[in-house]
């Protein structure tokens, strides 16, 4: 009876029933008040599929609803793989019950740093103004905003912290930070193997995202096998290693990650409406904030999309002229009407040793310069964007997010790197796709002339003498 009264429940069309306590012991912090906590609810007004969701109808889920399912595969994860990391780390590694509450806490937070259209808003506001993205901004959120919560939290559904333990909220940031040098040596081995767990192949991120997107969408009901690949993944002394019988589990999870990119996140009309909302964020930056986001806490906490659209809904009705002119673009874009319309689109997967800096494909201005120099002198100035979104399969190995997953071979009983398997190393390091996008009130003719440059220059003997142009 005390189990039941100390546990909630709530029912997701992925993963079940996903529990997390609402009762604890006094003095200290119930996982609910984290999740009932404002900046964690802010999320529910944060789609997850930052644009998509104007092309996908039902993909209407947002950044809650993946955070709390990452959150429960923080659970499944630990519980599988804690005995490794204890046999690896020789023991020298906090109780089970740390572990697996500072997992479920770093996943639950991982996108609380997420401002409107998420990952889109670090690309357009974050970076270029202030050299930030959504997981700095959420390391900086946890450790200064929610510090007192984390601390209070001592047990989750399956587990309890020992007496002598007590979260800390610093280490939930570097959990949910990717590596950018050599850190490694900085934190202690467990807290470095753990963190192949937010920013590795597969992840509890990335675990739940791929089958809660593709089933919001209706790529997939079930999109790859989540239940092998948990089974056959272990620590080694490498770190996180997924056995033999695993692998196929793994490249499906690739593969199908790599669908949702080509199919819905790069999405042709997904990718016009970027460009459109691109062109109105640079517009439009000096009006929806004030600010450095770490300069102005209180205002992004209650910054959304809701928020935004609400705002930018009114505009046109503003006695500013400026305000007006950009609300009126603003309510085309909310009428669901783009200035850009895909005329041409290619694929182009990037294979092991080929260098993506020396094609003409890998750089918007190199390409846009190759496409005008083949048109007519009449549509010399064509108003033409070129998009060149790109996919990673898995990381370069001079990443500093790489090296992280292994594969153990059992007729061996050795662990070796990835790449040593040959089904995975047929995979592409990356997938550049090539857009070309015309205003909507293009020509036919102007559509054939920039369809036969791009012919052209594919079907030239040599890309590098396209760089040099």
């Amino acid at each position: 009876m005390k189990h039941f009264e100390r546990e909630s429940l709530c029912h997701d069309p992925i993963h079940g029933y996903i529990p997390f306590l609402s009762v604890v012991p006094d003095g200290e912090t119930a996982e609910r008040t984290l999740l009932d906590h404002p900046w964690v609810q802010r999320m529910r007004q944060i789609h997850q599929l930052q644009t998509a969701w104007w092309v996908y109808p039902s993909a209407e889920h947002t950044r809650f609803q993946h955070v709390v399912g990452a959150m429960h595969m923080a659970s499944r994860v630990v519980e599988r793989l804690y005995d490794s990391l204890e046999e690896v780390c020789g023991g020298d590694l906090p109780t089970r019950g740390y572990v697996e509450c500072l997992t479920r806490v770093a996943a639950l937070l991982h996108d609380v740093g997420h401002g409107p259209f998420g990952h889109f808003f670090d690309a357009h506001y974050l970076k270029p103004q202030f050299d930030l993205n959504h997981e700095t901004l959420g390391a900086y959120i946890i450790v200064n905003e929610l510090s007192d919560v984390i601390r209070g939290i001592r047990e989750c559904p399956n587990t309890r912290l020992a007496d002598n333990e007590q979260l800390d909220p610093a280490q939930v940031a570097i959990l949910i930070q990717r590596p950018t040098t050599d850190d490694a040596d900085l934190y202690p081995r467990w807290l470095v193997f753990m963190r192949s767990l937010f920013c590795g192949l597969y992840t509890v991120d990335s675990m739940d995202f791929v089958l809660r997107d593709a089933y919001m969408t209706g790529y997939s009901q079930r999109a790859y096998d989540l239940e092998r690949l948990i089974r056959y993944t272990f620590f080694s002394d490498q770190g996180l290693t997924i056995h033999q019988k695993g692998m196929n589990a793994l490249v499906k999870f690739i593969q199908t990650k790599s669908e949702l990119f080509r199919s819905v996140y790069f999405h042709r009309t997904v990718r016009s409406i970027d460009k459109t909302l691109g062109e109105l964020f640079r517009d439009s930056r000096d009006l929806l904030f004030p600010g450095n986001p770490v300069e102005h806490l209180n205002d992004y906490l209650h910054f959304t999309e809701w928020s935004l659209l609400v705002d930018v809904s009114r505009w046109s009705r503003s006695r500013d002229p400026h305000a007006r002119q950009l609300g009126e673009r603003w309510d085309r874009l909310l009428n669901r009407k783009v200035d850009w319309v895909a005329i041409d689109d290619l694929d182009r997967p990037i294979k092991e040793g080929e260098s993506e800096s020396s094609s003409v494909f890998g750089d918007e201005n190199l390409l846009t310069h190759a496409i005008r120099s083949r048109l007519p002198e009449r549509m010399s100035d064509l108003d033409m964007r070129i998009d060149l979104p790109r996919h990673i399969y898995r990381p370069d190995a001079l990443a500093p997010s790489s090296g992280q997953n292994f594969r153990y071979r059992p007729s061996t009983n050795k662990v070796y790197a990835l790449t040593d398997d040959q089904l995975f190393a047929q995979l592409p390091i990356a997938h550049r796709a090539c857009r070309v996008y015309l205003r909507k009130n293009h020509t036919y003719e102007q559509a054939q002339a920039v369809g036969a440059a791009l012919d052209a220059i594919v079907g030239s003997r040599s890309e590098d003498d396209l760089t040099n142009m």
